[in-house]
C-alpha cells in the first residue's frame, strides 16, 4: 500500500484534493479533524490542562479560547503540537493500519504542517498543493473568524511555497478553476493507482 502525505499552505486547496480523493474511494486521515475530535472527547483536555487550562472547560478544549491565547502568545504554539501531536500521530497510525488490512492500495494523511514536523519519510510520497498568496489570503479571508493577523500568524508557521516545491515529490498547482484542480487530482492519483497495481 502506498502511504501519500498532503500538505499545502492554508487556504491552497489541500481540502479539496482531499475530498476528491475520497470521491475516488482513498482513504483519507484528516489531521485537522483528528485534532478537533481530540479537543471534544476529552484525550486533549487532559494533556492541555498543565499550560492551557484557561482554554480547557471539563474535558472538551475551548478551541476560540485556546487561539486567544496563541495569538497573543505564538511560542506557545511548539507546546501545543508537543502535547497535541503525539496523539494525532497514534489515530493516524491506527488509520493505516487498518486501510492496509482492508487491503487499499492507495491511503492518504492530510497534514497542514507535514514538512514543519518532519514528517516527509514517513510517506511514500509528498502531494504539495500550491496557490498564490494573494489567492489564498482572498479564500482563507472568507472562513468564518478568520482575520488578517489570524491568517498572518498562521502563514509564519509554514514553510513558504518556493521551499515546499523543493521538498515535494509531486506539486500540484491550484492556480486556475476547481474543474482544472478536479482534473490534475484524478490524473495524479489514478497514476499513482496504477503504479501500484502493476
Amino acid at each position: 500500500m502506498k502511504r501519500i502525505g498532503l500538505t499545502g499552505s492554508i487556504a491552497s486547496g489541500k481540502s479539496e484534493v482531499a475530498r476528491i480523493a475520497v470521491a475516488l474511494g482513498i482513504p483519507v486521515f484528516d489531521a485537522d479533524r483528528a485534532v478537533h475530535e481530540l479537543y471534544e472527547d476529552g484525550t486533549a483536555a487532559a494533556v492541555l490542562v498543565p499550560v492551557f487550562s484557561a482554554a480547557v472547560h471539563g474535558k472538551k478544549v475551548d478551541r476560540k479560547a485556546l487561539a486567544a491565547i496563541l495569538l497573543q502568545n505564538p511560542a506557545l504554539f511548539a507546546e501545543l503540537e508537543a502535547l497535541v501531536h503525539p496523539l494525532v500521530r497514534q489515530k493516524e497510525h491506527e488509520f493505516f493500519r487498518k486501510a492496509e488490512l482492508a487491503g487499499e492500495k492507495l491511503a492518504m494523511a492530510d497534514i497542514p504542517l507535514l514538512f514543519e514536523g518532519d514528517r516527509k519519510a514517513d510517506f511514500d510520497v509528498v502531494v504539495v498543493v500550491v496557490a498564490p498568496e494573494v489567492v489564498r489570503r482572498k479564500r482563507a479571508l472568507q472562513r468564518p473568524g478568520m482575520t488578517p493577523e489570524k491568517f498572518d500568524t498562521i502563514v509564519r508557521r509554514q514553510w513558504p511555497d518556493d521551499r515546499k516545491r523543493q521538498h515535494a515529490d509531486i506539486v500540484i498547482d491550484n492556480d486556475g478553476s476547481l474543474d482544472e484542480l478536479e482534473a490534475r487530482t484524478k490524473a495524479l492519483l489514478e497514476g499513482l493507482r496504477r503504479q501500484e497495481e502493476r
